[in-house]
């Protein structure tokens, strides 16, 4: 009788045992279907699905840290590119000029008014001159913000008889605001001031 019972005890032992060891591998197969399925979700979350010229291509998303000071270069240099590329065309300038004001606080906006006001923009149409500008580099200091920036560029003047080569020195600062159509990096540059406008060389046609 004894034996018996003592035989139960030792099955009761290992049905627990066994029990026990099933529930432990049961959890853990659910927290590891957890894990699986909350890296699937946010791998499938940071990836975006753009369409251009009737394609779809794939894009990873990324945090805005890390593309920052990649960001903010591709800002000023659209800036520059809208605000100091001109055609002998007032439509042409019209509209480059408006999309790089979307760029800049009323400082660049003070600029334009000023060369406005000079009849520069009038000179370019009469002169049949284009202008156009080459960003050489530039550098923006992350450390502080608003960040600072400085931006290094030649301009060509180009006429009928010659070709007239500027250095182009700006600097200003950055601050971050929303992002729009019009300004897709979310950043706005403000005291934007030119330190640098002078000729370097002329080449006559």
């Amino acid at each position: 009788m004894f034996k018996k019972m003592q035989n139960i005890e030792t099955a009761f032992q290992y049905v627990r045992g066994f029990t026990f060891i099933l529930t432990i591998g049961y959890f853990l197969t659910i927290c590891y279907y957890e894990y699986s399925r909350e890296k699937l979700i946010t791998s499938i979350q940071n990836r975006l699905y753009i369409l251009y010229n009737g394609k779809v291509l794939e894009a990873m998303a990324a945090d805005r840290r890390d593309n920052v000071g990649v960001e903010a270069k591709d800002h000023i240099k659209t800036f520059h590119q809208l605000f100091f590329t001109l055609s002998p065309d007032d439509k042409v300038i019209q509209s480059n000029l408006s999309k790089s004001l979307y760029l800049a606080d009323e400082s660049a906006k003070k600029e334009y008014d000023n060369l406005s006001e000079s009849g520069y923009y009038a000179n370019i149409i009469a002169g049949n001159i284009s202008q156009q500008i080459e960003i050489d580099s530039v550098a923006v200091d992350l450390r502080s913000y608003p960040y600072h920036f400085r931006c290094y560029a030649t301009q060509n003047l180009i006429r009928t008889t010659s070709t007239v080569t500027r250095s182009l020195i700006t600097e200003g600062d950055l601050r971050n605001v929303s992002r729009s159509d019009n300004n897709p990096h979310g950043f706005l540059i403000q005291r934007w001031i030119t330190l640098e406008n002078r000729d370097i060389k002329v080449v006559n046609h």
